[in-house]
């Protein structure tokens, strides 16, 4: 950072990408006249995606903007404005590579099933800009999401009507009862500092290391769960069928990304 007073916007290459660069110019109009600077930080899928690659890229690397925003929120100083950025998936994700691949960045192929050492380092390196990488960086520190006094106090002085919500109506929510992420939790705090190994292991007894180290401080909190494929293929199964049975539209969210970073697994 600067010495004179400044803000940090980060931008992306990815959609609403027009109204990311539309907005910093406005942005910048205002700042501008009281002395505020204004810096980016690139913190899109393709930025992230070569910062992990310097020793590949040589004179084409480019700098790791994520990793230093990660030292940025730590200090008091630190004022930055975070857009919206997508929480990349294995399909983004290789897509994103095809792209700079055709660009002429020499960078690796993401490899599924890595067989051998180069390519567990590739699929190391692409996991940190797997998922919702920017997000659990960008939170710490002096991180604050609070809304401002203002909003809260006109919100409260203008309160949106409820409208009605008739007895009778046979809209509702469904959640799982069982065998998922939140009922097969597990959490433990660490009596010592460790270093520990993620493994699967399949069925026949194979064990394939998901995660080769994990560093552990005392005191920390380690927590894992999973889910279960056919209690969670049953439990869609029933929701569609009961929505069918009562003729109601049926929607379904998921998020799943976001756990590529915050459950390894």
């Amino acid at each position: 950072m600067t010495h004179a007073p400044s803000i940090i916007y980060t931008w992306t290459d990815e959609a609403p990408a027009l109204a990311t660069h539309a907005f910093l110019r406005a942005v910048r109009s205002f700042v501008a006249t009281v002395g505020v600077e204004i810096e980016t930080r690139d913190i899109s899928l393709a930025g992230r995606i070569l910062a992990q690659f310097p020793d590949v890229l040589g004179d084409r690397s480019v700098e790791d903007d994520l990793a230093e925003l990660g030292r940025l929120v730590e200090l008091p100083e630190a004022n930055i404005i975070k857009l919206p950025n997508i929480s990349a998936s294995a399909p983004q994700l290789k897509a994103c590579i095809a792209e700079l691949q055709a660009l002429g960045y020499s960078i690796p192929d993401y490899p599924d099933d890595p067989g051998t050492d180069a390519e567990r380092d590739a699929k190391t390196r692409y996991g940190k800009a797997m998922g919702s990488a920017v997000n659990p960086v960008l939170r710490q520190g002096n991180s604050d999401r609070r809304a401002p006094k203002a909003v809260k106090d006109f919100a409260r002085a203008n309160p949106t009507a409820p409208g009605e919500w008739p007895a009778d109506s046979r809209t509702h929510v469904s959640t799982m009862s069982g065998g998922d992420f939140f009922h097969n939790e597990k959490s433990i705090t660490l009596p010592s500092g460790t270093m520990a190994k993620i493994e699967h292991v399949s069925k026949n007894g194979d064990v394939k290391v998901l995660m080769e180290s994990l560093p552990l401080l005392a005191g920390e909190i380690l927590d894992s769960t999973f889910m279960s494929r056919n209690v969670l293929v049953d439990f869609f199964k029933d929701q569609v069928r009961d929505a069918k049975e009562k003729d109601l539209l049926y929607s379904l969210h998921l998020k799943a990304t976001m756990m590529k970073v915050s459950d390894p697994i």
